[in-house]
């Protein structure tokens, strides 16, 4: 089954960028489809692979910072092809 996941990780410190810049890069080293904007990082490809692997990115980035939030949302379908037609 094909999901689309929107990831935002924010680093509850002043030096926040630098723990989502790693994140980003964990997740673009990955066999997924990888699509950015200034708010979020979208993850598309088959459940059972990518479910595992972001819980592996997020335990990493939470091992490493103090504080921190993920915010997630998981759609159930490929939706890295959407284009806005209006």
């Amino acid at each position: 089954m094909k999901i689309s996941v929107e990831l935002t990780l924010m680093p509850l410190n002043a030096d926040y960028e630098p723990p989502i810049q790693e994140f980003i890069k964990d997740l673009r080293a990955s066999e997924f489809t990888i699509l950015e904007n200034p708010l979020s990082t979208q993850v598309y490809g088959d459940f059972d692979k990518v479910m595992p692997f972001l819980t592996d990115a997020l335990r990493a980035s939470f091992q490493n910072l103090d504080g921190v939030i993920a915010n997630m949302k998981i759609v159930k379908s490929d939706r890295s092809d959407y284009v806005p037609n209006f």
